[in-house]
């Protein structure tokens, strides 16, 4: 018998990780175009803590109440008209565009566009591969923005970080000299990608064809980048203006089935680790969310059905 309901982490107000509730929500039909994912987990971000407590500065498409979440790990439960390369069964991961839609993912069921989707790393559990999508894509048009020839060096701010992580692995792919900027503890870390440490108790120097600027350390980053060399800020509001001839860019990643698909590869022939730091149940969102809050993390949240 078809399910016509199922549960989702959900809030009706705005507020602290208190006025997140499991609650029984329609499951939602896929579209043309579309397919539904019965989900198997799905990660937390920074940015679903801003919306929850209201602190999101753009207005949203949707009023509450909402169901978070924007990457996923799955099986396809149901395919829509107009939908190649995909069938009920198959293991998928992608990422729901939630700002621009409000389709979360810390749901039982997500109907996302098949476009959005790509085949999941074989051998690899949902938990794992639910920290690839909005990240590892992060990384990814940080590096292509920058476009940079093999032998290049490359700055990542902020490198611990799961952005951070992806980009210097990515570099390394690349062929490129990357440059970790974190803290001592994560020093092990840096080096087992291949990276250069620098510790981000001392002051960042040297002179670099390109940063990656996560840690939103800023402007002052320019004047370790070469003339003419690049600059990746983390969103759009964090764009320098460019000097010397800079080429400066702002991350807004969007999904990209067949671009994760890459990524994908890379992970599979195990030149791009993924990371998961805790996971909860759907019951324990509020502790999901408090965990991140607390900073300090080294891999993803994740939360499962």
């Amino acid at each position: 018998m078809k399910e016509t309901a199922m549960r989702a982490v959900r809030y009706t107000e705005f507020g602290g990780p208190e006025v997140l509730h499991v609650a029984e929500v329609p499951v939602p039909e896929a579209g043309p175009g579309q397919v539904r994912v019965r989900v198997g987990a799905s990660a937390l971000h920074p940015v679903d803590l801003m919306v929850r407590a209201g602190r999101f500065p753009a207005p949203l498409p949707t009023g509450l109440p909402y169901t978070p979440g924007w990457d996923v790990a799955g099986t396809v439960d149901a395919v829509g008209a107009s939908v190649d390369g995909f069938a009920v069964g198959d293991a998928v991961i992608g990422f729901s565009s939630w700002l621009q839609t409000t389709v979360g993912a810390h749901a039982e069921y997500v109907v996302l566009d098949a476009a959005s989707l790509t085949a999941a790393p074989t051998n690899v559990p949902a938990t794992e591969a639910a920290t690839l999508p909005t990240n590892g894509l992060a990384a990814a048009q940080a590096l292509e923005f920058l476009a940079l020839p093999e032998g290049s060096t490359v700055l990542v701010t902020g490198a611990a970080g799961q952005v951070g992580g992806f980009a210097l692995a990515l570099a390394r792919a690349a062929g490129l000299h990357a440059t970790g900027l974190a803290g001592d503890d994560d020093r092990a870390f840096v080096e087992s990608l291949g990276a250069t440490f620098l510790s981000r108790s001392d002051d960042p120097k040297g002179t670099f064809d390109a940063v990656v600027d996560l840690a939103v350390i800023g402007a002052p980053l320019l004047d370790l980048v070469r003339d003419g060399g690049g600059y990746v800020a983390a969103s759009p509001p964090l764009r320098p203006e460019p000097v010397r001839g800079i080429r400066t860019f702002a991350l807004e990643v969007l999904p990209d089935g067949s671009r994760l698909a890459r990524l994908v590869t890379l992970v599979e022939s195990g030149d791009l680790p993924l990371r998961v730091a805790e996971v909860y149940p759907f019951a324990d969102a509020a502790a999901a969310h408090e965990r991140m809050a607390g900073g300090g993390l080294r891999g993803g949240v994740v939360i499962v059905p």
